[in-house]
């Protein structure tokens, strides 16, 4: 008989700044919107994969909803998963709202989500898989690589570190300091956080953890303050 598993990392755990919390939620919400145009972004992430009205995509790592529902608008249906069960009822309040009821909502993430239905045309993960060690990181993606048909979309966006970082101490301090010029103070401690607390990993180890979890990486953009972009495609 086998024990119970004891050894399986907690993705409901929080990692960084902890979003179980109504309140932080909202504020989160109202930070974000406040330098972040959601629909611009939607509509990129949603001209890069190429579906349509036809299509189903799971937003791992849904949070307010900030890709959710707006994709709502574009495809068939929606499937929101995260593990934050507040950001959950936050972005189903507003769905409801709306009027969109083609999302599903589902509290759960990269290890723990069960797809219940025909497999996805895509996946799209928003700045979610670093909460994730590394190890768990290939775990989740070749869980995701089967939640998804035949040449399935994948569109990851994160914090991803450059390998030829050098003087990261100047950096790291730069990114603080510009983000609390530019934005406000709590964005910028959400940063001080995601550097000491949470689970950025290298480029190069990210590229190799997503052609080993089954993808084919179409293309890549890394830009300043350390943010990645990768348009995936199914490979089997």
């Amino acid at each position: 008989m086998i024990s119970k598993c004891n050894w399986k990392y907690d993705e409901k755990k929080h990692a960084g700044v902890d979003y179980n919390k109504p309140d932080q939620v909202r504020k989160y919400d109202t930070n974000h919107q406040s330098f972040r145009d959601y629909k611009k972004e939607s509509d990129g992430i949603i001209n890069a994969l190429g579906l349509g009205s036809e299509h189903t995509v799971i937003d791992m790592g849904s949070g307010t909803g900030a890709f959710a529902l707006h994709a709502a608008r574009c495809f068939k249906m929606v499937y929101a998963v995260d593990v934050s069960k507040a950001m959950l009822d936050y972005s189903r309040q507003k769905a409801q709202k709306q009027g969109l009821n083609n999302i599903a909502f589902c509290q759960s993430g990269f290890l723990s989500y069960e797809h219940n239905a025909e497999p996805a045309d895509a996946m799209v993960c928003v700045a979610a898989l670093h909460h994730l060690p590394d190890f768990w990181k290939l775990i989740g993606l070749k869980r995701a690589l089967k939640m998804l048909k035949p040449n399935g979309r994948f569109f990851l966006f994160d914090v991803v570190f450059p390998s030829d970082i050098t003087d990261y101490e100047n950096s790291f301090n730069e990114w603080v300091q510009s983000t609390r010029n530019t934005v406000e103070s709590d964005i910028a401690l959400e940063v001080e956080t995601h550097i000491r607390d949470e689970y950025s990993t290298c480029d190069w180890i990210m590229e190799g953890l997503i052609d080993r979890g089954g993808f084919h990486i179409d293309s890549t953009q890394y830009t300043d303050r350390y943010r990645a972009t990768y348009v995936c495609t199914k490979k089997i």
